[in-house]
């Protein structure tokens, strides 16, 4: 499928911006902006496997589209939510469990990238993954 293969983290945009909404702190945010996160997608129909390889954590989920799972960000945020397939988009709806706010997620083949999207509380961030 579109989303099979290895991504590297090649640009970010309001990446900071979207963090501190999400309330990660100033040392994990500049932290997180050099991640250099790379995504390994493997779908399967509905099923996903994914690993998410970074300067801080490596981890892998699977997941089958709209059934709902638990997630750990990076920074300890702990979400339950599910991805579902609309056209040619993941999109991924989570609800903290701190806070019971919600995280919208979509990631996109674009040409050659991957685009992912993040929306918290009005925030929106972009970054953009080339085939490595």
């Amino acid at each position: 499928m579109a989303f099979d293969g290895t991504w590297k983290i090649d640009r970010s945009e309001n990446y900071e911006k979207f963090m501190e909404a999400m309330g990660v702190g100033m040392m994990k945010r500049k932290l997180g902006a050099h991640d250099n996160l790379k995504i390994t997608i493997q779908q399967n129909g509905d099923k996903f496997n994914v690993k998410e390889a970074s300067n801080f954590r490596n981890i892998e989920l699977e997941f089958t589209l709209g059934a709902n799972f638990e997630y750990s960000l990076a920074d300890g945020t702990e979400l339950s939510g599910a991805w579902t397939l609309e056209g040619n988009k993941l999109v991924g709806t989570f609800t903290r469990k701190d806070n019971g706010k919600v995280l919208k997620a979509t990631r996109e083949v674009v040409g050659d990238e991957l685009v992912q999207i993040y929306v918290y509380e009005g925030v929106e961030a972009k970054r953009f993954f080339k085939r490595g």
